[in-house]
């Protein structure tokens, strides 16, 4: 890391890296006396976001946008800085995807404005690897920071992909900031390109490794993603970080992501702070802390809304949108970066392709636990296109909803900004139902829980029963065509592998593209033709 950094001007003074490249728990730091005076304070300010998810410009009602963030940050900087205080700017991770103009250029402009930002270090995000680790490796260098995850290990050496963690000295405090990322990522992360990584429990690397660091560091802070559930209970997701905190002790602060929730209080576990600030930069969170002895005597947090704006009534019954709390100005170096890369593309995204009379339901909280007029019309443009009998969609796949009237190409891509490739594969009755079976059984409430076209079934007891194709019971001796995207295909998120089979097609069609043409060709899109119809029951 750049020395320079850490001038006076970003109230980072007196913050050094004291162990550079430590990228596995045999790295010894030069010292393992602590070297804090007995007796006295020392102030540390742990700044974070997380689930940024391509959100580098502010929003269409000019919410939230790096410029904003850089703004806010900035002051809090200046401000710890002349109350004798440090901090630390921590990311919880998944930079990737979610907005055209950021997908479509790999995310150069959230790395290079996280960047600017002063960002210090971050999780690696199970969105980290929607693309090859070539990609990767070009955002950790535009980043210039420590990608850390200390579970993620590189076939070849055997080692982390990156850097299982840094120590930081602050004044006379040494911070150890250690990485961990969700073990779903194997069944979430794309699997073409986790080819040649082994995504190891992060709590059985961390109950291993925090020990290690104890001697090393007077404070641990775990920056992670791995989603917080409420009392530990992550339903069919893997463990996250309650699980972490009572499992593994010595661990200060756990600086979160990936479950996307506000925590305008951390959930203290076992001692162990739990943060999380929400998503997309719509807040940063601040934990001022004091330290004694290399003990936190006392904090302090909050969740800083970033320019985020509700609806008020006025007089004349009509409303409008007003900031929550006070208006942050945008910084105008981190705009003139960013905006050539706001500018690229625009008017192939604005595209008008298509028109519809009413909404079209993805929201995250919807699509993922009940059947959406969305999910059906995604699977039936995939079976159009392929020509085939079924379709199942994952809802983790689909990312945002479509509102009423038009339909850009942009408003596409926001719902299915993967691009994953459309595959299908021919199977008989009996592998049909097996297949079924294991994808209706999906958990609701997971990215896992599929959306379908074309079929109607029964599941009882995890077995698809009263199985009907084109209103038709299946018949042994008959093939039929299944069409699912290459990302589950290839057992993404727990779905049968079929990549394998003698049948199986690689299509070479984008999704976005084949849903897009679709639009197009049956524009407009009325949505009482793909309403809800309970066609699965489980």
């Amino acid at each position: 890391m750049n020395a320079k950094r850490y001038s006076a001007q970003f109230a980072l003074s007196g913050v050094v890296i004291a162990l550079a490249g430590c990228s596995t728990m045999n790295n010894e730091p030069a010292s393992t006396t602590p070297m804090w005076q007995a007796g006295q304070e020392y102030h540390l300010t742990i700044l974070h976001t997380n689930d940024h998810h391509g959100r580098f410009w502010e929003n269409s009602n000019g919410e939230y946008g790096m410029a904003a963030r850089k703004t806010l940050i900035d002051n809090i900087r200046e401000e710890v800085m002349l109350n004798d205080g440090n901090t630390l700017l921590l990311s919880g991770g998944d930079i990737n995807t979610g907005v055209p103009e950021s997908d479509l250029q790999d995310a150069e402009p959230d790395f290079k404005g996280m960047n600017m930002l002063q960002y210090d270090a971050m999780a690696l995000g199970n969105h980290e690897f929607d693309n090859p680790v070539e990609v990767l490796r070009k955002q950790h260098d535009w980043a210039g920071f420590p990608f850390l995850s200390a579970n993620i290990i590189d076939n070849k050496t055997g080692k982390p992909l990156f850097d299982a963690y840094k120590i930081f000295t602050v004044d006379d405090l040494r911070v150890a900031v250690v990485g961990f990322t969700t073990d779903d990522t194997i069944k979430i992360g794309n699997p073409e390109y986790l080819g040649g990584l082994t995504i190891k429990s992060p709590i059985e690397v961390a109950q291993d490794l925090i020990p290690a660091l104890e001697d090393k560091a007077d404070l641990i802070v775990a920056v992670t993603h791995m989603g917080h559930y409420d009392n530990g209970n992550h339903g069919g997701n893997a463990p996250g970080d309650v699980t972490l905190a009572r499992t593994v002790p010595g661990i200060d602060v756990i600086v979160g992501g990936h479950s996307q929730n506000p925590l305008f209080e951390p959930d203290e576990q076992s001692g162990t702070l739990i943060l999380q600030a929400h998503e997309w930069g719509k807040y940063v969170g601040r934990l001022d802390m004091t330290i004694v002895d290399g003990e936190i005597k006392y904090s302090d947090y909050e969740l800083i809304p970033v320019n985020l704006k509700k609806k008020v009534k006025k007089d004349d019954g009509t409303s409008e949108r007003v900031f929550i709390d006070k208006e942050i100005e945008q910084d105008p170096t981190m705009l003139a970066m960013l905006q050539p890369y706001q500018n690229i593309g625009q008017d192939k995204l604005n595209v008008e392709i298509g028109f519809t009379d009413g909404k079209l339901v993805g929201e995250r909280g919807i699509v993922r636990s009940e059947e959406t007029n969305l999910g059906n019309l995604i699977a039936k443009a995939m079976m159009k296109k392929v020509n085939a009998d079924v379709a199942v969609m994952n809802a983790g796949g689909i990312r945002d909803d479509i509102p009423a009237g038009t339909i850009t190409y942009k408003s596409v891509l926001q719902v299915q900004p993967f691009g994953n490739a459309l595959s299908y594969v021919d199977l008989n009755a009996d592998e049909l139902t097996d297949y079924l079976s294991a994808v209706a059984s999906k958990e609701a409430g997971s990215g896992a829980f599929a959306q379908f076209q074309g079929v109607t079934l029964v599941l009882v007891d995890g077995k698809a029963t009263d199985i009907k194709v084109a209103g038709k019971p299946l018949k042994q001796g008959e093939s039929y065509r299944i069409a699912m995207n290459s990302y589950t295909a290839t057992g993404g998120d727990g779905y049968p592998k079929i990549t394998d089979h003698a049948n199986y097609v690689n299509s070479g069609y984008v999704d976005a593209d084949v849903l897009m043409g679709y639009i197009k060709d049956y524009s407009p899109i009325m949505i009482t033709d793909y309403a809800p119809t309970g066609a699965v029951i489980r």
